[in-house]
């Protein structure tokens, strides 16, 4: 018989769904960088990175079923993401030619965006704060703010 769990608070369901989220950006990213499927590598960051303990580091848990809805959908509908991606960017520079983690980004973004009801500014918010992490320089997080805020208002019109 297992131990009963303690119930999560609201502040580590907030953290688990923002790990997910970061965590399914990375997955992107890794899906271009090696061929992998979207199977493969959710299979391995679950096994590997949710929760693990590295060197005395520990990995952050991650919303599981949010991470894999975030994956598949922005594989199943990364024709229309990108779509909506080319018309928040400007004319002479389409998707193809942005750093491999804004477009996994932006293709993450723009799945809960589409596949979700999670608020457009919460969505907004979360993907802005994971371009800081992955930029220390801050210029993408202003950017991605920008993209992401046509790609709402395209998305669902009816919430501005």
């Amino acid at each position: 018989m297992s131990a009963p769990t303690a119930p999560i608070s609201g502040n580590q369901q907030r953290r688990m769904r923002s790990a997910a989220r970061f965590y399914a950006v990375q997955a992107l990213f890794q899906m271009e960088q090696t061929a992998q499927t979207a199977d493969q590598v959710v299979s391995e960051f679950l096994n590997h990175r949710f929760g693990a303990d590295y060197e005395g580091i520990e990995m952050l848990d991650g919303d599981v079923s949010l991470f894999r809805r975030l994956v598949n959908d922005a594989v199943n509908w990364q024709a229309r993401i990108d779509q909506m991606t080319d018309r928040g960017l400007v004319a002479k520079w389409p998707i193809a030619r942005l750093d491999p983690t804004l477009r996994a980004l932006f293709r993450v973004a723009g799945a809960e965006l589409t596949q979700s009801d999670t608020p457009p500014r919460v969505v907004i918010n979360e993907y802005v704060e994971i371009a800081r992490a992955f930029f220390a320089e801050g210029r993408e997080a202003g950017f991605v703010n920008a993209v992401l805020d046509h790609m709402a208002r395209a998305a669902r019109p009816e919430a501005f």
